[in-house]
């Protein structure tokens, strides 16, 4: 696949923008990467903040206590941002006069209300943003009438796994567009200097009554030992608030205009949630009881405190708009806060807009340029702060209750040396506000198109002892550190690197030499806890793909017996080349990695030999996962799913001159060409010279690949008019049966949400369309495209008696995922049949990047905000771009 300056084509020219430099000085001086979009969209109902026994982390802290409870991990709120660690937090709070409680955080349904698990049920919005948050943006949407959360929680708890998700567009909350359109900017003037602009618009035909409360508050750090210093919010004259903070030097809030300026604790309201404690304190909950229940004393009246907000009563009239505006600086600054502050922001603006004007120099279509740009903003609103000290977690806090003695053996007690503390690029800032490690080696491809030092960042975390089990086995998520993940961070070290070098072109070998040293260890933790039988098969659990087996693929079979993983041994296969692929950069300048792309250019040849005759069914033309019994019985599962497609990531195309300057690794080629044919003529062509004088590794020669290309080609199989589906359409009216220790196990294709609660029923991999495996088959494909040239076509469809060659194929592949977002004659396929999306001009160029698709339609599915992956389509269109403007050149 051509990178950004592949070929004919330029790199763009992002770092020679004011945007750019701030990117290229942030290197030695992290200033302007000192504020962001670092609040969570939900701190409640995390693992963080879970201290019950039984580990029901949606139960101990739900979202009615989140307006009243202190959280100790991190903070939430609707458009935040804040400083590295949260000591202070800006956010928006909203009130319509209707609803029963201060709209401060986003609400949505936990895991067990959901009739398909948990689903943020709000309609908001990633507009813009740059990689320095010196500009962000993003629209939320309020109902003017009374927010329909009993309804929401009724209905869906009232729905079965064969029925639809009832979202809040059902409720009729925005007919007649009766709604505020709600749009929160952010600036910085200088690094330490915030502008903060709101931005409300009254979409309905009748006046309608708004409170707008910006809000500024400290996170709280005082409450966990005894002898915390507390910052301190004072009122600084009629229009501002002073901020004293220990950990940072004196700031000023300057509110703009009248405004009620309203201060509290953001302490837990233990009368309220605990029934112990002063009922006459002032807790996190005040601001609210004081505007929605009248009630004068919750809110302190010597102006003082750690949060307070700036109260503003609107009355708009139909289609009106007003704006507010805040500054959020260092104390002792004399200028009024004001004169520059609109002229700040329009030159913020024109930066972000000159820095993706040369992002997208090659992109024409103006909706592809919307598309791509609102998906890197979601990329970019979705990095918050992750604190979570396990050690600290496991034992609690010395000014808090002991927690339950069952945690020191519960959830995640294995991984006590967990210290995090950092900026991390989340899959979904509100259905997964926590990592997930494959998840963030995909966003960090995506993060690497615009600011390449902060995806390198993001690839070192997780193998950082910090993180990294002493073991070798990277975390996987914080609902369980020892599950398993594919293990990709090979491959997109390897890829960031070669984005981060077109763009500025520098080759950055330490970086390499840092990811591939951990990564070797990790790879050993995998060969020695994956491989049961020590074959080079492997198992591993449901690495991701969560309910696509015909069980719980995580746990043990009956009897002893073990099942060997088509997908397991795939990722490991892709693994070793990609680890091969890296010592092969590294080694000419660096002999001593010479060893080690021998090391794993052997390891690579084993697992395919194993993937040949150990998955593999040559009278399917498939691979399989394989049960092998105690007694020694092979029983393959004949399904076809996405896991007998993932072979075919396990690819890499070596040029001849990469090659030739590691005499030693050449002489181990010729070895292995002499002692075992068997090898070569079985999996690779490692030995056979393609087009430009290139050899290639793969678990597939041409004919296999071209009979796993027969079944991911027919449209009446995986291709659907949005992508590769996940499971074969031929099971939609004949369900594949398997009998398994007197049971009848079934599968049958599911296009949209999940029918079964595995793995909670939030993801479903038994249909649908998935962005990161698409996107994984598209670049694999591309590369073989590199080793055999035009003249290797393949039907596609099949069936259709046209051919195409492999680049071609992955082309078409990409115009239909790309085409999930973008307009087409029946509006957007990610909105399906919903008119107010699809149609109404303050909706309609708007867009969601969702977890994954429906397999016929295209509708979005699952977590509505999962640009984490979902984001790769920003990586399509430019790739789309530059292989157009290179096929134009040639």
């Amino acid at each position: 696949m051509p990178d950004p300056g592949s070929g004919a084509c330029e790199a763009p020219r992002i770092f020679e923008t004011a945007e750019g430099a701030r990117l290229a000085l942030a290197r030695t001086d992290p200033a302007w990467r000192r504020w962001g979009p670092y609040l969570s969209e939900r701190q409640w109902g995390t693992v963080r903040e879970d201290y019950s026994a039984g580990g029901d982390a949606w139960d101990y802290l739900p979202h009615d206590h989140a307006r009243s409870r202190a959280y100790r991990w991190g903070e939430d709120g609707i458009g935040g941002f804040g400083d590295t660690h949260l000591n202070w937090c800006l956010s928006l709070a909203l009130w319509n006069e209707r609803d029963p409680i201060l709209k401060e955080r986003l609400f949505g349904l936990t895991n067990q209300e959901g009739n398909h698990g948990e689903d943020v049920k709000e309609l908001y919005y990633y507009l813009d943003g740059t990689p320095t948050h010196s500009l962000m943006r993003m629209l939320y949407k309020y109902p003017q009438a009374a927010f329909p959360y009993e309804r929401l929680v009724a209905e869906n708890r009232a729905r079965g796994l064969d029925d639809p998700e009832f979202e809040i567009l059902d409720t009729g909350a925005f007919d007649e567009n009766r709604y505020f359109d709600v749009e929160i900017a952010y600036a910085k003037a200088a690094p330490d200097d915030v502008l903060m602009r709101v931005t409300i618009a009254n979409r309905g035909p009748e006046p309608a009554p708004l409170r707008v409360l910006p809000q500024l508050f400290a996170r709280n750090v005082w409450s966990w030992r005894a002898g915390a210093l507390r910052p301190e919010l004072s009122l600084d004259g009629d229009r501002a608030v002073r901020a004293l903070h220990p950990s940072l030097g004196p700031m000023r809030l300057h509110v703009e205009g009248p405004a009620e300026l309203l201060f509290t604790e953001n302490d837990t309201n233990e009368p309220r949630l605990f029934g112990v404690g002063d009922p006459g304190g002032f807790y996190k909950d005040g601001i609210g009881r004081y505007l929605v229940e009248g009630e004068r004393g919750a809110v302190n009246p010597a102006r003082h405190g750690t949060k307070c907000a700036a109260l503003h009563r609107l009355d708009l009239g139909p289609g009106e708009s007003r704006t507010l505006r805040l500054r959020f600086r260092p104390s002792g600054t004399p200028d009024d806060p004001f004169a520059d502050f609109d002229a700040v922001f329009a030159e913020r603006e024109a930066e972000a807009d000159a820095f993706y004007a040369a992002l997208q120099a090659g992109i024409a279509d103006p909706d592809l340029r919307s598309v791509q740009r609102q998906a890197l903003a979601g990329m970019l609103w979705s990095k918050q702060l992750y604190h979570y000290d396990v050690r600290e977690w496991l034992a609690g806090d010395p000014a808090q209750p002991a927690p339950p003695e069952s945690r020191k053996s519960g959830r995640n007690s294995d991984w006590a040396h967990v210290r995090a503390n950092d900026i991390i690029s989340m899959p979904d800032a509100w259905e997964y506000p926590w990592f997930a490690s494959w998840d963030l080696a995909l966003q960090s491809l995506v993060l690497a198109m615009i600011d390449p030092d902060f995806a390198k960042g993001q690839i070192l975390l997780l193998i950082d002892e910090a993180y990294t089990h002493p073991n070798a086995a990277l975390p996987a998520y914080e609902w369980g550190f020892s599950d398993a993940n594919p293990p990709l961070h090979a491959w997109a070290a390897w890829r960031v690197f070669e984005l981060d070098r077109a763009l500025t072109g520098v080759p950055d070998h330490a970086f390499l030499k840092r990811a591939f040293n951990k990564l070797a260890l990790n790879f050993t933790w995998w060969v020695n806890r994956k491989d049961a039988a020590g074959h080079n098969l492997f198992q591993g659990g449901f690495l991701g793909l969560d309910n696509i087996g015909i069980f719980d693929r995580s746990k043990p079979l009956a009897n002893g017996d073990t099942l060997t993983q088509s997908d397991a041994t795939a990722w490991m296969a892709m693994f070793a080349i990609n680890l091969l692929r890296v010592a092969i950069e590294i080694a000419p300048a660096d002999p001593a990695y010479e060893d080690m792309a021998e090391k794993f250019f052997e390891h690579f040849l084993l697992i395919a030999a194993a993937t040949g005759e150990g998955v593999w069914e040559e009278r399917d033309g498939f691979f399989y996962d394989v049960i092998e019994t105690a007694g020694g019985e092979r029983r393959p599962i004949r399904v076809r799913t996405m896991v007998g497609l993932i072979p075919i990531f396990a690819v890499a195309v070596l040029s001849e001159s990469d090659v030739a300057r590691l005499p030693r690794l050449v002489e181990r080629l010729r070895f292995f060409l002499v002692n075992r044919p068997d090898l070569a003529r079985l999996v690779s062509r490692w030995n056979e010279p393609g087009q430009g004088r290139t050899a290639l590794l793969s678990l597939l020669r041409g004919h296999r690949l071209k009979a796993l290309l027969r079944r991911m080609l027919d449209p009446a199989e995986f291709l659907s008019d949005h992508g590769i589906r996940a499971v074969s359409r031929v099971y939609a009216d004949a369900p594949f049966r398997f009998p398994y220790e007197g049971r009848d196990l079934g599968l049958a294709y599911e296009p949209a949400e999940s029918r079964s609660r595995l793995f909670g029923g939030n993801s479903n991999w038994r249909g649908p369309v998935w962005m990161p495996v698409n996107y994984l088959l598209i670049e694999s494909l591309h590369r073989f495209h590199g080793y055999y040239g035009p003249d290797f076509r393949v039907e596609a469809p099949t069936g259709s008696g046209k051919t195409l060659s492999l680049q071609e194929v992955a082309d078409d592949l990409s115009r239909r995922l790309v085409g999930l977002s973008t307009r087409g004659p029946a509006g957007r396929p990610v909105y399906g049949d919903s008119r107010i999306e699809q149609d109404d001009p303050h909706f309609r160029d708007h867009v969601l990047f969702y977890e994954y698709y429906h397999g016929d339609t295209g509708r979005g599915l699952g977590a509505s905000h999962q640009t984490g992956w979902s984001g790769l389509v920003a990586l399509l269109i430019q790739q789309c771009a530059i292989g157009t403007a290179d096929k134009m050149h040639r």
